[in-house]
C-alpha cells in the first residue's frame, strides 16, 4: 500500500486574505506505520515566490503531529495519506528566497 505524508498550507497575504490552499508532499512511500498523535520530524516550510518548499536557510527541523489518516481503496492500488498539522504561511514574511 502506498503511502504518503501531507500538509496542508495556506497561504495569505498580509492581511490575512487567502490566496490558496495546497497539500504539500513530505514522503511518498513511507516504510512503516503511521497513527493519529504520532509526531513527524520535517524541515519547516516557506514560499519561493508562490510555491510552498523546505526552508532550509537555518539546518533546523520541526515536529508536526498526525492529525488525521485516509485510505483510499477506490484505485487500483490502495493508498494511505497522513495528514500533518496544517499550517500557513504568509507572502512577505515566510519567503526563502532564490532558487538555489
Amino acid at each position: 500500500m502506498k503511502t504518503e505524508i501531507l500538509q496542508q498550507v495556506t497561504i495569505v497575504d498580509m492581511n490575512e486574505e487567502l490566496l490558496t490552499r495546497v497539500d504539500f508532499s513530505h514522503a511518498v512511500d513511507v516504510p512503516g506505520s503511521l497513527a493519529i498523535g504520532w509526531s513527524v520530524v520535517t524541515y519547516p516550510l516557506g514560499l519561493r515566490e508562490f510555491e510552498v518548499v523546505y526552508d532550509r536557510r537555518e539546518e533546523r527541523t520541526v515536529s508536526s503531529k498526525v492529525v488525521d489518516i485516509e485510505v483510499d481503496t477506490t484505485g487500483e492500488k490502495n493508498a494511505l495519506r497522513a495528514y500533518l498539522e496544517p499550517i500557513t504561511l504568509i507572502i512577505g514574511q515566510h519567503d526563502v528566497g532564490a532558487a538555489e
